[in-house]
């Protein structure tokens, strides 16, 4: 049984330096029919939803590990609200036959690890300097990270809490505990986001300078 859903993930649990994955065309052929006999009719499916998945992410997490539990989270109002994965809907529309749907598994499974490798790239390049001398290192991190999340997302229902989440992977890729990351983002971003408006400049701005203000203060 699926116990926690995609948010309480964390870097340790994603980062793909820690958790090797290749995935050839045989591999993926190969992986689709192990998912098949997993899935649900649609029938199933579309009386309840995405409880009627968790054999399959059940399955993904004990092969891959943790981070595959992002597979279908997907843009906007799917399975959970505020995703990044476009391939993927939610078990009322995206299950119909087994061939088709395991196929749509797998490829809904590697654009989430796309999106982690994306990521892992950005922080490596967003990552301040050490000894830090200017948090405008913190500030710049914050705004590009907002953004781009706004954008894959596409700023849909509930998108926010993705981007408070990737905030506090960022923080804690950078050596910072991971309860005071989670204190540090709901300070500079709680209540400043919502569903289906992306941020404009100037709340980025704020956002971002407040990020910055109270990493230096609690970090």
């Amino acid at each position: 049984m699926t116990e926690l859903w995609a948010y309480s993930l964390t870097w340790a649990e994603v980062d793909p330096l820690g958790h090797p994955f290749e995935l050839d065309e045989d591999a993926a052929r190969a992986l689709a029919e192990c998912v098949a006999p997993l899935l649900p009719r649609a029938d199933t499916a579309k009386e309840s939803g995405r409880s009627s998945l968790d054999p399959v992410t059940d399955f993904l997490v004990e092969r891959y590990g943790r981070w595959a539990r992002g597979w279908n989270w997907s843009v906007g109002e799917g399975d959970t609200d505020g995703g990044v994965v476009g391939v993927w809907c939610c078990a009322s529309h995206s299950v119909t036959t087994a061939d088709e749907t395991s196929a749509l598994v797998v490829a809904a499974l590697l654009e989430w690890r796309d999106w982690l490798e994306e990521l892992a790239e950005r922080f490596a390049a967003l990552a301040p300097p050490k000894p830090l001398e200017d948090p405008w290192h913190w500030e710049r991190a914050c705004a590009r990270l907002v953004t781009v999340v706004a954008d894959r997302t596409q700023a849909e229902s509930g998108w926010y809490r993705h981007c408070m989440q990737v905030l506090t992977w960022f923080l804690t890729r950078n050596g910072i505990p991971q309860e005071r990351a989670r204190e540090i983002v709901e300070s500079a971003v709680g209540g400043r986001f919502d569903s289906w408006v992306a941020p404009d400049a100037t709340v980025v701005d704020s956002v971002s300078s407040r990020f910055a203000q109270t990493v230096e203060h609690r970090a």
